[in-house]
């Protein structure tokens, strides 16, 4: 659905997308994240049309972005992280106005307003002006207008944006199911929102894309990949004295404990095979009483914070 060709971007003397190329196919909900000032705005913007690349291409259903750029917006629906709205329209005017520039015919519109409606929850502010509206409301109205006509693919910036821990959970689940038939891209500085609703991540850093791959695939590029976490009653000399000479720990550091005369460590191996019954037979030869002992896989942010080191500049 989407092809990314060697695009590059620059503002001045900022380079904001430095010769990237992807591609996303129907059915793939793609995490696209990135530090700010990474290029995920400019690239979205690119994909659909608001700005041109300097070199390269993409083509987006079928359509190259300088050839065809109206045939592109047509198969896209772009919620952008302001959610520019007319606040002194009610909800239904609004959405009646969306489905009329969409070009969306006379004789759908009702059917298409009505389902966007109760997609996105709006049934009870339907005829509410949007400046009275919170902002998780408005963000619902912002949903409901970029999928009025019935786009093949879906670009939201920061979708759940001042949405209430349920309005997020109902909100992951209409992308889970909208990414069944559409392609779905989503930005987002929410980490966890990528690992329970996407089945592809996509980091990018100063412009170039720098991991592509489904979440459990890059956390397992975290480096270490494996920590284990042990908390016991010894000697702390003694301790690490036996911990040191373990040949598969990499590394070992103290680390914060709340139970009162405990030592708490977590380790890094060099293999990825657990080791915690090593641990647990060392403590039992030494006497050592263990009060805490669990395996903790590295998360996508781990790997997030590893590959996106850079000091934030303007987007």
């Amino acid at each position: 659905m989407i092809e990314v060709d060697g695009i590059s971007k620059r503002f001045g003397p900022i380079v904001a997308v430095d010769d990237i190329s992807f591609s996303i196919s129907r059915g793939e909900i793609l995490g696209f994240l990135g530090p700010n000032g990474a290029g995920k705005t400019t690239t979205m913007r690119i994909l659909t049309g608001y700005i041109f690349p300097d070199t390269g291409t993409a083509r987006v259903a079928g359509y190259d972005i300088f050839e065809s750029p109206i045939e592109v917006r047509k198969h896209i629906g772009y919620l952008p992280e302001n959610n520019p709205l007319y606040t002194d329209m009610s909800v239904w005017d609004y959405l009646e106005f969306i489905a009329q520039v969409r070009d969306i015919p006379k004789s759908e519109r009702r059917r298409r307003i009505d389902e966007v409606i109760q997609i996105c929850g709006l049934e009870s502010v339907i005829y509410r002006d949007i400046e009275e509206l919170s902002k998780g409301y408005r963000q619902r109205v912002g949903l409901a207008q970029c999928m009025i006509h019935d786009p093949d693919i879906l670009i939201l910036d920061e979708p759940t944006s001042g949405l209430d821990p349920n309005q997020i959970v109902g909100i992951r689940e209409l992308i889970k199911e909208l990414g069944k038939e559409k392609t779905v891209i989503i930005s987002t500085h929410i980490l966890p929102e990528v690992s329970a609703t996407c089945n592809r991540v996509i980091i990018i850093d100063r412009g170039k894309i720098v991991a592509d791959g489904s979440p459990d695939e890059l956390s397992d590029m975290a480096r270490g990949k494996l920590s284990i976490f042990v908390s016991l009653k010894a000697q702390k000399e003694d301790v690490e004295a036996k911990l040191s000479e373990l040949p598969w720990i990499e590394s070992f550091t103290e680390a914060p404990s709340t139970e009162e005369g405990a030592l708490r460590y977590k380790i890094t191996p060099s293999d990825n095979d657990g080791r915690t019954e090593e641990l647990f037979k060392l403590a039992v030869q030494n006497g050592w009483v263990i009060t805490e002992l669990y395996r903790e896989k590295a998360t996508l942010e781990d790997v997030f914070r590893q590959l996106t080191t850079q000091d934030e500049v303007a987007a």
